[in-house]
């Protein structure tokens, strides 16, 4: 009847289309994920702007320090603080992969003076995620230039476009230290 490599060809086309076949670009997704924020740990400095709204021009400067999740998975915890002029302002973050995406806040979330975090993506250099606050919805893309330059920047919706409202430029910050033996 049917040649036994026309089977096994059908068998392959067969598991290729069957939904268990989707489990290795999740896996790869999720390991890819989780190498970004991996990455991305770490002490970071530098200096931003507000580009649009009300306080348009005013220049600030961060210092953040960024952390795997306890939980193993995907995500970052940042903690640090902004300062513009004399002021300084305690930030944190929390972002986490969760069923379909990421969800996490920043500050006290939503609920507080913050944002939440409702969705998001990873590519190998850049994550998206969705912010929101009542009314305002939004977007915070980070991506990384290389291991020691990032640039994050934080749109808001207005209407049915995106608008830029704050650029950050952070550096990482490397412990220079040569470390050496004693003859």
């Amino acid at each position: 009847m049917y040649s036994r490599k026309v089977l096994f060809v059908c068998g392959l086309v067969a598991a290729a289309l069957s939904p268990a076949a989707d489990i290795a670009p999740a896996a790869t997704a999720a390991t890819r994920d989780k190498a970004f924020f991996e990455s991305v740990a770490g002490n970071w400095r530098g200096p931003g702007e507000i580009v649009a709204g009300k306080y348009k021009g005013t220049k600030f400067s961060c210092n953040l320090i960024g952390s795997a999740v306890s939980d193993g998975g995907a995500g970052i915890k940042l903690d640090g603080s902004c300062r513009v002029g004399v002021f300084k302002q305690p930030m944190s973050a929390l972002i986490t992969q969760s069923r379909g995406g990421y969800k996490g806040k920043f500050l006290d979330g939503a609920a507080g003076k913050g944002l939440d975090v409702v969705s998001g993506t990873v590519t190998q250099d850049t994550v998206v995620v969705g912010l929101n606050r009542a009314k305002l919805n939004g977007a915070m893309i980070a991506r990384v230039r290389d291991d020691k330059t990032m640039n994050v920047t934080v749109s808001v919706k207005v209407e049915d476009r995106m608008v830029p409202v704050i650029g950050l430029t952070l550096t990482r910050q490397i412990d220079e230290m040569t470390v050496g033996s004693v003859e």
